[in-house]
């Protein structure tokens, strides 16, 4: 199954799907040089999107994000709309996933957080999932100090500021070496579940 991440990033999203059995492409606009598999540097809204089976997206999420200053939250584009109108011309499956404030831009999204995976970190992310189901695991009681990997709504209950390897090993992303690609990542964990998802549901051949 080909998977086509769409603003891959460093790649923790790609990472999870591998992991859950898929060959991955990373796209972005940017050039990625810590992204682990084969990366496209092109534009997710213009790119050609043909030839996959299953695509992810995770749009900026700066926009909505509790890490961006109110006053600056403006000048991020809103992309989730965009991308799920050219994913769904697709007629393929797909996730799109954001932050906590871009919940309300999502369809029935699926909330996954570190805990449902016995990370140290809380990390609430959200993801729409089509064409396919996906389990919300059960969400364990936060107890604790979660360590913080961007500054948020949890920051003053985490353990303060770690050494960057520190914090890309609470996530599972121990190849990213630059805290600005880890600030943005998904803990690969989250994705291979979905992947799993995708794949507990696929009809026996």
């Amino acid at each position: 199954m080909k998977c086509l991440d769409l603003f891959c990033c460093g790649g923790g999203a790609s990472v999870g799907y591998t992991e859950a059995g898929f060959e991955v492409v990373g796209v972005d606009i940017v050039k990625q040089p810590e992204y682990p598999f084969e990366f496209i540097l092109e534009d997710a809204l213009t790119i050609n999107l043909e030839g996959y089976d299953f695509y992810h997206a995770s749009p900026p999420c700066q926009k909505f994000s509790e890490a961006t200053p109110a006053y600056a939250r403006d000048r991020w584009p809103d992309l989730i709309d965009p991308i799920r109108q050219r994913l769904l011309k697709t007629g393929k499956p797909f996730v799109i996933e954001n932050v906590e404030m871009a919940r309300h831009k999502l369809l029935n999204p699926v909330m996954l957080c570190g805990t449902m995976f016995n990370l140290p970190i809380w990390r609430h992310r959200y993801f729409e999932i089509s064409g396919f189901t996906c389990i919300q695991p059960a969400h364990p009681k936060h107890v604790g100090r979660p360590i913080v990997i961007n500054p948020g709504s949890n920051a003053r209950k985490g353990r303060g500021s770690l050494p960057v390897l520190e914090q890309a090993a609470a996530m599972g992303i121990n190849w990213m070496q630059s805290i600005k690609y880890i600030k943005e990542a998904l803990p690969p964990a989250y994705t291979k579940y979905i992947g799993e998802q995708y794949v507990i549901g696929l009809p026996e051949a």
